[in-house]
């Protein structure tokens, strides 16, 4: 099982938009000389929404290969088309990926019985690959209810879920009905800590972009119950829990990591960097959490 600090990786990029390898070797390297379990590979903060079909793939080879089975690699691979995502965890899966991730279908609002067909279709299509689903109903316009997870849990190759609802009550309630058929991963920084204490496996975390070593450590407090240093670091890590989240992702974080010398300010439009009247406000989070 993948358990730990999953980082969700930004996509390096040039002023112009396109993908910058070079930097994106050097945030692989950064992460795990600084203890991070784990990549997302082209997930949000990776900005998949604005990569086409052949950079998409580009991409999770380029991290796979510098990776080179040192720690797991997530793919993301999901899509409010299901063919599409068929498409890319197959590639994917082809690339060596340990796991994918699949979000929840957005803009088009499928059922609840859309979304079990819609997971059970790519897995039964992709049997070999291992499938973590995505909730983030903050961000899809689509909610994928418990109920609903609970029946994906009977399939094989389903073996966890992104709950970035940031609800702990509901994800408690979630983890419980489970019981150890699926890992659950809390996709919300905030609310992380606390979820991981009621049973989470891990965090696929925006902060661990900026805090990878701090970070890590909370999760290997947390998922092994250990509430006071988890606290401990959650309070450290706070400042940017709520910091890089003041425009949508990955604008924030992205902004701080050129800010850090780890990568230029390259972001695709629609996206734009980050509003200047929140450049101050970033920069003490980053050294309130001991980043700067």
């Amino acid at each position: 099982m993948i358990t730990g600090s999953l980082v969700a990786l930004v996509t390096p990029m040039h002023p112009n938009g396109d993908i910058h390898w070079e930097h994106l070797d050097k945030l692989v390297d950064f992460h795990i000389e600084n203890g991070t379990h784990g990549i997302v590979a082209v997930g949000t903060t990776g900005e998949s929404a604005t990569l086409d079909p052949d950079e998409h793939i580009r991409t999770i080879g380029h991290i796979i290969k510098r990776v080179n089975g040192r720690i797991p690699v997530i793919a993301g691979t999901g899509g409010n088309s299901t063919r599409e995502a068929i498409n890319l965890t197959t590639e994917a899966h082809k690339l060596g990926a340990d796991a994918c991730l699949l979000v929840v279908p957005y803009y088009n609002k499928p059922t609840q019985e859309g979304l079990y067909q819609h997971f059970k279709t790519i897995a039964e299509a992709v049997p070999g690959m291992q499938q973590i689903l995505y909730n983030v109903p903050g961000r899809t316009a689509c909610d994928m209810l418990n109920e609903t997870v609970l029946r994906l849990a009977d399939i094989p190759n389903i073996v966890g879920i992104k709950d970035a609802t940031g609800n702990i009550p509901r994800g408690t309630e979630l983890i419980e009905a489970l019981n150890g058929r699926l890992a659950v991963y809390s996709g919300d920084d905030a609310t992380a800590a606390g979820l991981m204490l009621a049973g989470a496996k891990g965090n696929v975390s925006v902060t661990a972009n900026v805090a990878p070593k701090a970070m890590a450590q909370l999760c290997e407090a947390a998922v092994a119950g250990n509430k006071e240093e988890t606290e401990r670091l959650n309070e450290l890590l706070t400042p940017l829990n709520r910091k890089l989240f003041l425009e949508a992702n990955p604008i924030p974080v992205k902004w701080a990591l050129a800010h850090m010398g780890l990568i230029g300010e390259g972001i695709r439009l629609p996206l734009t960097v980050l509003s200047e009247k929140f450049h101050g406000e970033v920069d003490d989070a980053l050294k309130a959490s001991g980043v700067l």
